[in-house]
């Protein structure tokens, strides 16, 4: 590989990368103003980047403190064999594992041994969903509340684990975090819906969205079915409830996250046409 150089003018390249980002979250069906609002998301910080080039493409790295962490992140690669560039220049800022984020499922081949740590889905909701025949939602109450917070919370930190992303303890610490970000009012939380599935006078799942997460979108931040009722068909109701929630919220889009080693959800997810929109993969130094 040719010698990698600094770039101090990033203009030309950011750019470029702009319209790769943008191109991708369009190929996942998303609209304009959706598409660059996720934009916005993924630059976040990029003046604290670093670039670099071989002059036959680039390169764009950066380190972050996350959950007592120090993680490199590889924005952006599209010089030659300059993802073990990419991957030193991590080690030598100190990092302990490197992450990267794929947009629209591009680049992928190029890391193919980084383990799926997560995935972020969308899919435009059905206009008028229709609930399957004996299953009725209804609102978490007040009193509900609390022991649906606990076990969202360890599902949640289970979730990550599984994922391999995080040890336990860290993974306590991100969901602490996580959960006193999104739900600062807890049940009272504008914007935050909370709903109960019954199927024969039994809560079989229950699902917490929140209406205008992006221009258009509802995030199901979780649509759960319990343990016990699984393997009956509630998981595809369930991303029913979704869609009906997002159209009840005034939103056309549905979007959520899967995690990393969950092979069964992301099956179900595929068959039911959500796309990939961003994937997450990460690798140990």
């Amino acid at each position: 590989m040719d010698e990698m150089g600094m770039v101090t003018c990033q203009a030309e390249w950011r750019g470029g990368f702009e319209e790769r980002v943008l191109a991708g979250y369009r190929a996942a069906g998303c609209s304009e103003p959706l598409a660059r609002a996720l934009l916005e998301r993924a630059v976040k910080g990029i003046e604290d980047w670093t670039v670099a080039t071989d002059g036959t493409g680039w390169i764009a790295v950066g380190v972050a403190q996350e959950n007592g962490a120090l993680v490199g992140r590889i924005h952006d690669l599209t010089a030659p064999r300059g993802r073990e560039w990419a991957e030193r220049w991590c080690a030598g800022q100190g990092a302990e594992r490197v992450e990267v984020r794929l947009t629209g499922g591009a680049g992928a081949e190029a890391f193919a041994d980084y383990p799926v740590r997560g995935q972020n889905r969308m899919r435009v909701a059905a206009e008028r969903p229709v609930l399957p025949a004996g299953l009725t939602v209804r609102p978490l109450t007040e009193e509900e509340y609390p022991g649906w917070y606990a076990a969202e919370e360890a599902a949640y930190i289970a979730d990550i684990v599984r994922a391999g992303a995080l040890t336990p303890e860290q993974a306590e610490e991100k969901s602490d975090q996580d959960f006193a970000r999104h739900l600062p009012q807890g049940y009272l939380t504008p914007g935050h819906g909370f709903y109960a599935m019954e199927a024969d006078g039994r809560v079989v799942g229950t699902g917490w969205v929140n209406h205008g997460f992006l221009p258009g979108v509802t995030f199901g931040f979780s649509l759960e079915v319990h343990e016990e009722h699984r393997g009956k068909g509630y998981g595809r109701a369930a991303m029913t409830v979704g869609e009906w929630a997002t159209r009840h919220g005034g939103d056309e889009v549905m979007m959520f996250n899967v995690f990393g080693g969950n092979e069964v959800a992301m099956g179900l997810y595929d068959s039911t046409g959500f796309a990939v929109l961003d994937e997450y993969r990460s690798i140990d130094l």
